[in-house]
This record gives C-alpha cells, sequence and structure tokens, in this order.
C-alpha cells in the first residue's frame, strides 16, 4: 500500500483488539476476581483498545504529516468533553432546583 499500512499491521491491530475484547468479556463471564480489580482490568482495556484503534486503524501515529488529525481529535474529545460535562452540570442544576 502506498501509506505504509500493511496488511500485516492491520491484522495486527485487529488481533490486539480481539484480545482486549475477549479477556474482559471472559472475566466477567465467569465472575472470577474481585469486583474492583474487574473494573480496573476493564477500563484499562478500553483505553488501550482505544489507542490500538488510532494507531493501527485510524493511523495516527508518530508520523510528522498527521498533525492536521491529531490537531483536530484532539479538539473533537475536548468539545465531547464540554458537553457531556455541561449536559451532567445542566441536570444537576435541574434536579437541585426542582426539588426544592
Amino acid at each position: 500500500m502506498k501509506n505504509g499500512y500493511t496488511q500485516k499491521s492491520y491484522l495486527i491491530g485487529f488481533v490486539l483488539s480481539l484480545v482486549l475484547t475477549i479477556v474482559p468479556f471472559f472475566m466477567v463471564t465467569y465472575d472470577t476476581i474481585n469486583k474492583k480489580i474487574l473494573i480496573n482490568i476493564i477500563v484499562f482495556c478500553s483505553i488501550m483498545q482505544i489507542i490500538v484503534h488510532l494507531i493501527f486503524f485510524l493511523h495516527l501515529g508518530n508520523v510528522s504529516n498527521q498533525a492536521w488529525n491529531l490537531i483536530s481529535l484532539i479538539f473533537t474529545i475536548f468539545i465531547v468533553f464540554i458537553l457531556v460535562l455541561g449536559s451532567v452540570w445542566i441536570m444537576t442544576h435541574l434536579h437541585h432546583n426542582l426539588m426544592i
């Protein structure tokens, strides 16, 4: 492929994302460990899966010509953070003001 990504890199990304999905699934299914540890493992696997998808499928690696893609990703995360935090703040104040 002309962009430098081969089928091998896509296969590595697919296998990693599959493992990061199957491990928490079976840990929840068989309920073998403490719930707090299980939640930490699920959060860790989800963060790792986000990183795997960003690197292997969205091609946001260390390539210098991907700067605008990285900037737009950071801006999108910032906007989503504002929307979620603002919605929680509005709902909290609505709940407080309507329950008095």
